[in-house]
């Protein structure tokens, strides 16, 4: 018998090491890439009613998620070739005039890195939510990451559709050259990105063929959902779809799935493009 309660004891140790609650994220940091705007919300989201409608200015969300097994970078922002005004060098003029993005040098990921005491070479695995120009922008600053993203996005990020190449919104030297060459963890859908539970890469289609969220466990316990352009701002969960869609169908879907698994779970969702969000509590760690 008492044998038994040891080896019970032991057993017992070994699923407290190894289960899903014992690992959880060590910290949450929420910074930007710079802003785009002013310019009317409309332009964004035509359905806002008149008496709705106001100027923003967005942020450009990133995240850094600090776990036992590595840091992971969820979204790289702006190419660090549009910072100080250097915009209409890189991207097409329309998106430079229309989206005003006011990046300087030190908004941009590395240096963001460095802030909180951080290196690119020190990142384990980038997640990437789509490949639009404000999402999938330094990549290549990350060549030994794992880069995490759904194949489908990554071959529409290669060829686009048609009907999506006009905008400029997929930018080549963005994900080229080197960029071919890295090590794409390329999913079909969910995936539990440490094996614990902890990081969870969402399939959120809509926004884009392959766009994918991100849901987190703290520490604290609490579940943060990152939902990038699945959700661009309050007005989206308000009934105002986002103007920019691959799909509308999809879209509804994936802003709905977001919404149950934040009741579900009692959790809080951070939009990629909400101003006042990001003004409230954006900038800070969560733990």
């Amino acid at each position: 018998m008492k044998k038994l309660g040891i080896v019970a004891a032991l057993a017992a140790l070994l699923f407290t090491l190894h289960s899903p609650a014992a690992a959880q994220v060590k910290g949450l940091y929420w910074t930007t890439s710079g802003m785009f705007g002013p310019f009317p919300i409309t332009d964004l989201i035509p359905s806002v009613p008149k008496e709705k409608a106001r100027d923003i200015t967005i942020p450009v969300s990133m995240w850094v998620i600090d776990h036992p097994k590595g840091l992971v970078v969820f979204d790289t922002g702006n190419n660090a070739a549009i910072s100080d005004g250097g915009c209409k060098n890189y991207w097409v003029p329309g998106n430079c005039d229309g989206l005003k993005p006011s990046q300087k040098r030190d908004d941009v990921i590395d240096r963001q890195l460095q802030k909180l005491g951080y290196s690119t070479d020190k990142v384990k695995a980038v997640i990437t939510s789509h490949s639009h120009l404000d999402h999938i922008g330094n990549i290549k600053m990350f060549p030994k990451a794992v880069h995490v993203i759904q194949k489908k996005e990554l071959y529409q990020a290669w060829w686009p559709e048609k009907f999506q190449r006009g905008g400029g919104v997929f930018v080549m030297g963005d994900f080229d050259g080197p960029a071919r060459d890295f090590n794409y963890l390329e999913l079909d859908g969910d995936y539990d990105l440490f094996g614990d539970g902890s990081v969870m890469v969402l399939s959120t289609p809509g926004h884009t063929l392959g766009h994918q969220s991100v849901k987190v466990k703290l520490g604290s316990g609490k579940t943060i959902i990152m939902s990038q352009d699945a959700i661009w701002m309050q007005e989206n969960l308000d009934g105002y779809p986002a103007g920019l869609n691959y799909s509308v169908k999809d879209y509804n879907n994936s802003v709905n799935r977001l919404k149950m698994i934040r009741d579900l779970e009692d959790g809080e969702i951070f939009f990629a493009h909400d101003q006042d969000q990001f003004k409230a509590k954006g900038n800070q760690w969560y733990k």
